[in-house]
């Protein structure tokens, strides 16, 4: 009863979380349920960003587990030092990453909240971190702050026992393969986000052929217009000195 309580809770708009709040504390103590009437007492009203994203994963219950899933594959790829693997993964982890973020900012634009360029970002930062950190993915749904990823190096993978007498060209071999997989990791980033500026730009561009458009379309209607206005204009001049003539003439007879 309490979860689907709390759902309630953090799925109003934060202006409205301190009232709904009191509300459902007041509902939990008067049914005699003192446990819930605290734990929604307790509740942390979140901030935009955290109501962004918690909406998204009440609204949603196939959100923790994707991530979860993706993180699971990451961890391991990292553990493996798989460059490739890594590499593909840091792809499909942007693209899932920016499905989630406008499916939460577009569930929030249907809820009334136009959100900012800074929420954006924050709750980019937050399904990245809910990637990473099992805990935070564990708060999705609660959350009253946005939380922040500092790459996959907090990833707190079970360490394999290091032998004793490693060789050094061994030790070197190893550090010069996860250093390749984390370049590539990097790489793959970076290409994503080159990907996502250029359909950002050719998208900006097309924007703007359909405004020059539009604009040249709207000066050949109003030079057509001007044009007819001129020719109703002289019309009017010459009705206006053939009544004056006729009139002259009507007067001499």
């Amino acid at each position: 009863m309490a979860d689907d309580e709390l759902d309630t809770l953090y799925s109003v708009q934060p202006a409205a979380f301190t009232s709904q709040r009191a509300k459902l504390a007041a509902a939990a103590k008067q049914r005699g349920d003192d446990a819930t009437a605290n734990r929604i007492a307790a509740a942390r009203k979140p901030t935009t960003a955290a109501w962004v994203v918690n909406r998204l994963a009440i609204t949603d219950q196939d959100v923790r587990r994707r991530l979860a899933d993706l993180s699971d594959r990451l961890r391991a790829a990292h553990a493996a030092m798989d460059g490739h693997q890594i590499r593909e993964l840091s792809i499909e982890q942007h693209r899932l990453i920016d499905e989630f973020t406008r499916a939460a900012l577009d569930g929030a634009d249907a809820a009334g909240v136009k959100a900012s360029a800074a929420v954006r970002e924050d709750v980019t930062s937050t399904l990245q971190a809910a990637i990473a950190d099992p805990a935070t993915r564990d708060r999705l749904g609660r959350l009253d702050r946005p939380e922040r990823w500092s790459g996959f190096g907090a990833f707190d993978a079970d360490p394999a026992p290091a032998p004793t007498l490693a060789p050094a060209t061994d030790l070197r071999l190893a550090k010069l393969t996860a250093a390749v997989a984390a370049a590539q990791a990097e790489k793959a980033e970076a290409d994503a986000a080159l990907a996502r500026r250029q359909e950002e730009r050719d998208e900006a561009r097309l924007q703007r052929d359909r405004l020059l458009a539009d604009l040249r379309r709207a000066e050949r209607e109003l030079d057509q217009a001007q044009k007819n206005f001129d020719k109703a204009q002289q019309a009017s001049r010459d009705a206006a000195e053939s009544l004056q003539n006729a009139t002259a003439r009507l007067k001499r007879t």
